[in-house]
């Protein structure tokens, strides 16, 4: 690396597979729509491109939003927009339970963005971006709210990570 260049940034591991995911459902809704129109003999140009039109749509709702993290900044991009905080600058955290577990964040520049927890517990490198950017709000202050939240999630990802190592090593 260059002496004064920032490193990589730390993202999500598993999007690519989602994304694959996301466009093979989409491009099976498309052909089992189609087909079926085909066997009704309802089948024509218009509906061919509306049955594009739904699986196009269905793909991007399917497609997970891809999150990355650098030295103080978390970005969440998804397909019609991008979010980004600076975590060495968050004044809250929230987590929102449901469905599935949300982390909102919010920045002292007014930058707000939505995570799922998951994301964090399954990529160690993201993970300690985000970490290290919320030590250094904590040690400036700027973080008022969510400072408990964030050590239930730092000990449910070290509790993860290491019962995935006794598992790897046999121990569990």
């Amino acid at each position: 690396m260059e002496r004064g260049a920032s490193p990589a940034p730390a993202g999500d591991r598993q999007w690519r597979g989602s994304a694959r995911l996301a466009v093979v459902c989409a491009v099976a809704f498309g052909a089992l729509t189609v087909l079926t129109d085909c066997a009704a003999g309802t089948f024509t140009p218009v509906r061919a491109v509306l049955w594009l039109a739904l699986s196009a749509a269905i793909g991007l709702l399917l497609l997970p939003p891809r999150v990355a993290a650098g030295r103080g900044w978390l970005s969440v991009r998804g397909p019609l927009s991008r979010r980004t905080v600076r975590t060495d600058a968050l004044v809250g955290v929230r987590q929102y339970e449901g469905a599935a577990s949300q982390l909102i964040f919010r920045d002292v520049h007014g930058g707000r963005l939505e995570l799922d927890t998951r994301v964090l517990a399954a990529n160690p490198f993201l993970w300690h971006e985000v970490d290290t950017g919320l030590r250094h709000s904590l040690r400036n202050g700027t973080l008022v709210q969510g400072a408990d939240v964030l050590h239930r999630l730092e000990r449910a990802i070290d509790d993860e990570e290491a019962r995935a190592v006794l598992k790897a090593s046999g121990m569990s």
